[in-house]
């Protein structure tokens, strides 16, 4: 696919204009009679993978803890998040192949971008083939710009998990998200939350840290002050050999 897709400079302006980046990441479960049901949370955007505006103090964590940087030589369309491998995102995930919808309302600029696609987690420590074949997929998605010799996903990985707060990263030690509370002051107080980790390889905290990759294949804008609505979604075909197709909507 030809980078970087049409949207892409309408959208990332009014993200770098907007007060706010969060969005609502709609998914698909299941009830227990096994009828689809929606699930929304609202989520942070993390940047366009694999390219997140790193903090300096998290290029000074990965260069004193002698991990360093990925060379800057590849760019993507595909939008990308955080997320803990328990919480119950992940799950629905897995049984809907992926499928998504993100909804981000920019208030400062009054529009609405939809984007909907397909949503790949990355960043498992014990690999294996669900780990592999996600890998694939968001390795398939960039563009390069350079010699990618030296590039790795795994130090990606570790770019974004370097992104966040000594507390932020504290979090994913945490117990499971949406379980009960323990009933006993003691067991609480063993289970308390606000740790500060700053080792960026601590393996109890990448067991439950990753990086979700959503690779959109329709988009759609809504201006609520001009009225205008625009969507652009790809066409079918081979997937190196996708382009968009930009219509305007009624309102």
């Amino acid at each position: 696919m030809p980078f970087p897709a049409p949207w892409r400079s309408p959208f990332e302006s009014h993200l770098n204009t907007n007060s706010s980046t969060s969005f609502t990441l709609s998914t698909i479960a299941f009830d227990a009679q096994n009828r689809p049901v929606p699930r929304a949370r609202t989520c942070e955007f993390r940047g366009f993978w694999p390219t997140p505006k790193l903090h300096p103090s998290a290029i000074d964590a990965l260069n004193d803890q002698n991990i360093g940087l990925n060379p800057s030589v590849c760019v993507s369309d595909c939008i990308s998040a955080t997320t803990d491998v328990r919480m119950e995102k992940v799950e629905q995930l897995r049984a809907s192949g992926g499928l998504v919808e993100c909804v981000f309302w920019l208030a400062d600029v009054k529009t609405q971008w939809r984007v909907r696609g397909t949503a790949h987690i990355i960043g498992g420590p014990e690999g294996g083939k669900e780990e592999e074949e996600a890998r694939k997929k968001v390795l398939g998605v960039l563009e390069f710009t350079g010699d990618a010799k030296g590039w790795d996903v795994e130090r990606q990985v570790t770019a974004y998990f370097a992104n966040h707060s000594p507390v932020m990263r504290g979090s994913f030690k945490n117990p499971a998200p949406g379980q009960p509370k323990p009933k006993s002051h003691a067991e609480e107080e063993e289970s308390k939350l606000g740790q500060k980790v700053t080792q960026l390889d601590d393996p109890a905290v990448r067991a439950n840290f990753r990086v979700m990759v959503i690779a959109p294949d329709e988009v759609e804008s809504l201006n609520v002050e001009t009225m205008e609505r625009k969507r652009w979604a790809l066409e079918d075909g081979v997937q190196s050999q996708k382009t968009w197709k930009e219509v305007e909507l009624w309102p």
